[in-house]
């Protein structure tokens, strides 16, 4: 009797069918066609629960080659439990070599935070997203978002902002800030720090974001105008840690991470794990830069 030695394996590779590869690729490609605008795709049964990156996961094994260098970060971490179990099954399921150095990585898959070094034009960036949908907070029906997205009717959005200044003094919005993407679509950038946001803005890479529960793709193309909602009076600001520093390096230019100690004293380290290791260990880098921590360095300067 001969034995059929058809498939060497028992999975496809990257474990998701071909055709359903073909078909979250064409989604990306309307995706990066149209900035900032929400695709529906078919969001496969994964080996993971929804809710838990199956939406970054689709993307990444959908894109991914045999040549890849693949890293995920989960809020900075390379070592979290959400990163290590996912990286271990991307790398069982495609055999690619996987890394923990940002500047080596071809393919990234990230959840709530960009990398603090700056990504280039040969490298891709996914997102795990867990609400696509920005005006989700002053609109709960889909079939309305959907036709004020159409209408680029955003006065929900801007109401909104104008409330929260002027209830607490402050648009109180933290993570996910919403952004203007090509001066057309309001885009939810996933759950990031207000730090990282502005380094969507002009980037050299491409972001592509995944929402596995929620059945959307959208996507950011290199070089594309992504500008956080403000006012004329009453800008955007990020997070500022002018007063703190990396307990670890010293090192301020950095979204800092806040610890606390048995005995309920505060300190900070920064949360690109990666990242840190390089300034700890004096390596060169290659950070973001933006108007928004030019401005803080300034501040720092003229205090002194």
């Amino acid at each position: 009797m001969v034995e059929n030695k058809k498939y060497s394996n028992k999975y496809n590779f990257a474990f998701i069918d071909e055709s359903t590869k073909k078909e979250i690729r064409r989604k990306l490609l309307k995706a990066v066609a149209i900035p900032g605008h929400q695709v529906p795709y078919s969001s496969p049964e994964m080996p993971i629960s929804r809710g838990w990156g199956t939406g970054g996961l689709h993307i990444t094994l959908s894109i991914i080659g045999k040549a890849d260098i693949f890293k995920i970060i989960d809020q900075g971490s390379d070592a979290s439990v959400n990163a290590c179990n996912l990286r271990e099954f991307v790398n069982a399921m495609t055999g690619c070599e996987t890394t923990f150095d940002t500047a080596q990585a071809t393919l990234v898959q990230t959840r709530h935070r960009i990398t603090e070094e700056e990504l280039n034009e040969k490298q891709i960036i996914v997102f795990q997203v867990p609400l696509p949908e920005p005006l989700r907070m002053v609109e709960r029906y889909e079939y309305k978002t959907l036709q004020m997205h159409a209408e680029a009717d955003y006065s929900k959005m801007w109401v909104s902002l104008y409330e929260s200044y002027v209830r607490y003094g402050a648009i109180m919005q933290g993570a996910g800030y919403p952004v203007m993407v090509n001066g057309r679509y309001i885009m939810s950038p996933s759950p990031i720090p207000r730090w990282d946001t502005p380094n969507l803005h002009q980037a050299k890479t491409l972001y592509l974001f995944g929402a596995g529960r929620e059945k959307r793709l959208y996507a950011v193309p290199p070089y594309t105008d992504v500008e956080p909602l403000e006012f004329e009076d009453v800008n955007f600001e990020i997070e500022d840690f002018a007063d703190s520093a990396c307990y670890k390096t010293g090192f301020k230019k950095a979204f800092l991470d806040e610890l606390y100690a048995d005995d309920a004293s505060r300190k900070y380290v920064i949360s690109d794990s990666n990242f840190l290791d390089k300034v700890a260990e004096k390596q060169e880098t290659h950070q973001y830069t933006n108007k928004y921590i030019d401005q803080l360095e300034e501040y720092d300067l003229e205090r002194g």
